[in-house]
Parts: structure tokens; C-alpha cells; sequence
């Protein structure tokens, strides 16, 4: 028998609409159940993502009651007439960019349709349906659990998976051999596209911070995979063991020891470019076979210049968390 877990969203899901029915049932308002169908509706993953929809569903809400009140007034208390609201209603919530409270506003709706009347008693009974479900949503989402352990974790999972690719290719530079599955690249883009999505949704979870250390950390990493994927095939394809290909197993086997806490791109940059003009220095090459070889072995250099200067152009703020590594 699996474990059971249950979730943060669901247990704040559960106390709120609870408190939301107690609440609204303690004020004595008709339909008091659909407070809790409010708070449900309006419980997300992150508090920005809260607010925008609590927002969205209140603008729906009210205007779906004047929508009632002109339909069901002026017109009558028929399905019909509620089909016809809704025909019109919908289209003026998405032009207000508040269709995600079309839901909410419709249990309004119903309840006004159901009372085949319209008085300020049953619009205050409405609107205070409306206000203690969405605030209720509002105060059990102020609480978020602390995504960073995880996030940290996605980043020594990443850091490792990069020393490893790092290392092979070393190997690779120096015995023309490899028994390397390459596990490491399809997991290390998976890796990246859940600690983006994990760290964006951190980023929502800050109303006064619209930027997070690990979001351009992840970013760059992303980035730099992009280059990595793009040199695999450049280091395979290099035949000849020239000797230019153990200076540069060299210079990516100090950058594979260098993926650790620690800004050490501009330290790497000056060897690579030393390491280039060493390159420039030696005799031309004698045969087609090493021309080719060193051609490529350049194209590499370019791209792992490119790989050093990425962190430059993203100027990665830490905000008080180790720099990360190049």
C-alpha cells in the first residue's frame, strides 16, 4: 500500500472552506454553502496567482448580479432568459479579463434566478457570499511553504549531472573511447524544466519581489545545457589525437572541478583566451585530418567562451545565496 500524503493546497483547501461555510452560516446568510464552493474556487498555488483570481471572480461576481438584475428584471425568470445572460455575460468577462470568474458568478446567478426577485437584501446577501469566501481564500493562502530546500536541491542534482558530462567529455578528448550512456543529458533537461517551473512558482509567492536567485540561476543553467548539448557532438567528432585536444581536456577538466559554489567565470575566461592564443602560436596544421581537427577544436572554444560569458550577460544577483558555479 503507497503512502499517503496529503498536499499544503489541500489541507488549506479543506480548513478554508470549512471556515468559510461556519462563517457565512454564523451571519445567518442564505445559500451559505457556496462561500465554500468560492474558497475552493479560489485557493491556488502561489499568492499572486491568489489575488489575480480572487480578483477576477469578485469583478465577475458583480457583475453578474447587475447582469441578473437587467436580464431578470427587464426581460423575466426563464431558463431562457439565463441562457441568453450567459450568451452575452461570458463575452463581456473575458473583454474585462475576468473570465476565470464565470464560475463563481453563475452560482450567483443561479441564486438570484432561484429567489425570482431582486432587493438590497438578497444583493447584500450576494456580495457578503462573495467577500467571505474570496477573503478566506485570501488569508489561508498567505501561508506557503518554503520552496528553497528544494530548489537547492535541484541545483546540486544539476551541478553534479554537469560535472559528469564534463568529465566524459575529458575522457572522451583524451582516449578517443567512451562507454558513457548519456543518461545525464535527457535527465539534466528534465531536471531544468521542473526547477523553472518550481522556482517561477516561488517568484509568485512574493508580492513585493519580482525577481528570484534561483529563477536566473536556472535560466543560465538552462542556457549553458543549450551550449553543452550543442558541443557533444563537436567533441565526438574529432578523430585525430592531435595534441591540441589534451590542452583543451585540460582546460574542461579545470572547468568540471570548478561547477561548485563560487564565481570562477572570469578566472576560466583568461585561461580560454590564453588557451586561444597558444592555439594561434602553434605551426599550421599538415594534413587534411588535423586541419579539421583543430577547426573544430576552435568551434569549441567558441562555444565554451559562450558558455563562461552567459553569467555575464545575466547578471545573476544572489541575494544573499552562494554565486553559482560556471
Amino acid at each position: 500500500m503507497g503512502r499517503y500524503k496529503i498536499g499544503y493546497r489541500t489541507l488549506k483547501t479543506a480548513i478554508g472552506t470549512a471556515a468559510a461555510i461556519i462563517i457565512a452560516q454564523f451571519f445567518g446568510l442564505n445559500f451559505f454553502a457556496s462561500a465554500g464552493i468560492i474558497t475552493i474556487l479560489c485557493i491556488q498555488n502561489s499568492k499572486k496567482k491568489s489575488l489575480k483570481t480572487a480578483y477576477a471572480r469578485f469583478v465577475a461576481c458583480i457583475l453578474g448580479i447587475g447582469f441578473s438584475f437587467i436580464f431578470f428584471e427587464g426581460i423575466a425568470y426563464h431558463p431562457l432568459v439565463i441562457g441568453l445572460l450567459l450568451l452575452l455575460f461570458i463575452p463581456v468577462t473575458v473583454l474585462f479579463k475576468v473570465s476565470e470568474g464565470v464560475v463563481t458568478s453563475s452560482v450567483i446567478i443561479l441564486h438570484i434566478y432561484s429567489g425570482h426577485q431582486i432587493t438590497a437584501g438578497i444583493v447584500l446577501n450576494e456580495v457578503s457570499l462573495i467577500v467571505i469566501g474570496i477573503g478566506t481564500a485570501l488569508l489561508v493562502n498567505l501561508y506557503m511553504p518554503s520552496l528553497d530546500s528544494k530548489l537547492k536541491q535541484y541545483q546540486v542534482d544539476i551541478e553534479k549531472n554537469f560535472r559528469k558530462i564534463f568529465e566524459e567529455m575529458v575522457s572522451y578528448l583524451r582516449t578517443n573511447e567512451s562507454r558513457w550512456m548519456g543518461n545525464e543529458i535527457t535527465e539534466t533537461a528534465g531536471l531544468l524544466e521542473e526547477a523553472k517551473s518550481l522556482a517561477f512558482r516561488n517568484v509568485e509567492n512574493h508580492f513585493l519581489r519580482s525577481e528570484n536567485y534561483f529563477y536566473h540561476y536556472f535560466q543560465i543553467r538552462e542556457k549553458q545545457f543549450e551550449i553543452i548539448e550543442r558541443v557533444l557532438p563537436i567533441v565526438t567528432s574529432i578523430e585525430p589525437l592531435v595534441q591540441q585536444r589534451y590542452m583543451i581536456a585540460d582546460f574542461l577538466e579545470v572547468v568540471s572541478s570548478s561547477i561548485h559554489p563560487g564565481n570562477t567565470a572570469q578566472q576560466l575566461l583568461i585561461r580560454l583566451y590564453e588557451l586561444q592564443d597558444q592555439f594561434k602560436n602553434e605551426p599550421l596544421p599538415e594534413t587534411r585530418e588535423e586541419f579539421e581537427a583543430r577547426a573544430q577544436l576552435f568551434q569549441l572554444i567558441k562555444e565554451m567562451e559562450q558558455y563562461l560569458l552567459i553569467k555575464k550577460a545575466l547578471k545573476v544577483e544572489s541575494k544573499g545565496i552562494s554565486n553559482p558555479s560556471f
